[in-house]
């Protein structure tokens, strides 16, 4: 079982149980803002997140406090992997996948999604050792097909 999706996991349920807004058009902010007992005049109330999105003024602290939360969560789990066969690796493994490595041999969208850099991994013989075996294995596992 890959621990670092179980991370993700768990997160995601976590932030998809958050109330977000999320509107594209006119109507959908309308909307949005009646679901949150808001008039659509009562931009004041709610700040944008990004993408779309939108949270209440009210929920900022607590929006913000999560993605602490998750960022301490992530690197309290690196930490505990003492090798970079773990987490480590199951993290790599998964972002590598998520962001085509096998089409792009770019490492650039992996490093962001998981917050390093080159110099961080450099760095630390587990995270060195585990990008690269999961570099390995997610290569030889996509050249099957």
């Amino acid at each position: 079982m890959n621990k670092y999706r179980e991370l993700k996991t768990r997160q995601q349920k976590e932030m998809d149980a958050f109330p977000f807004g999320v509107c594209f058009s006119d109507k959908q902010f309308e909307e949005m803002m009646t679901k949150w007992n808001l008039t659509v005049n009562d931009t004041d109330k709610i700040c944008s997140v990004g993408g779309g999105c939108y949270i209440r003024k009210s929920d900022k602290d607590a929006f913000l406090e999560m993605f602490k939360r998750f960022e301490k969560e992530k690197r309290d789990a690196i930490a505990e992997d003492k090798t970079g066969d773990g987490l480590i690796y199951d993290m790599f493994l998964y972002e590598l996948a998520n962001h085509e490595y096998c089409i792009t041999y770019d490492t650039a969208e992996t490093f962001d999604a998981l917050d390093l850099t080159q110099e961080e991994i450099d760095k630390d013989k587990r995270l060195s050792h585990g990008l690269k075996k999961a570099m390995k294995d997610y290569l030889k596992n996509t050249k099957e097909f």
